[in-house]
């Protein structure tokens, strides 16, 4: 059974930084892709940022250069260190394993997390 638990989140300021968590299991972590995706209120769930299984990232236009995705294989997790921190980036955030590194599809849509909650705001 495919689990996948987000911690790390909370209140920031603008222009702080926060890093997030995600334990995976249940799959073949170490030969598959892994990303993590956010959703807004009202809005639907994005992709962020993508990491291969040995090197090899993507991420979203709007967070190239701020956010840096990393993974532990051996301890089966991913990481999400967020700098630069701006209000536009309030969502939850959750991981999943990823299909195709182009387009950020995640492979088990139908089992995502309980999400972690990031919140940026004075």
């Amino acid at each position: 059974q495919v689990q996948l638990v987000e911690s790390g989140g909370g209140s920031v300021q603008p222009g702080g930084s926060t890093r997030l968590s995600c334990a995976a299991s249940g799959f073949i972590f170490s030969i598959s892709a892994m990303g993590w995706y956010r959703q807004a209120p009202g809005k639907e769930r994005e992709p962020v940022a993508v990491i291969a299984t040995v090197a090899g990232t993507n991420y979203a236009d709007s967070v190239k250069g701020r956010f840096t995705i990393s993974r532990d294989n051996g301890k089966k997790m991913v990481y999400l260190q967020m700098n630069s921190l701006k209000p536009e980036d309030t969502a939850v955030y959750y991981c999943n394993a990823v299909r195709d590194m182009a387009t950020m599809t995640p492979i088990f849509a139908g089992s995502w997390g309980q999400g972690t909650q990031v919140t940026v705001s004075s």
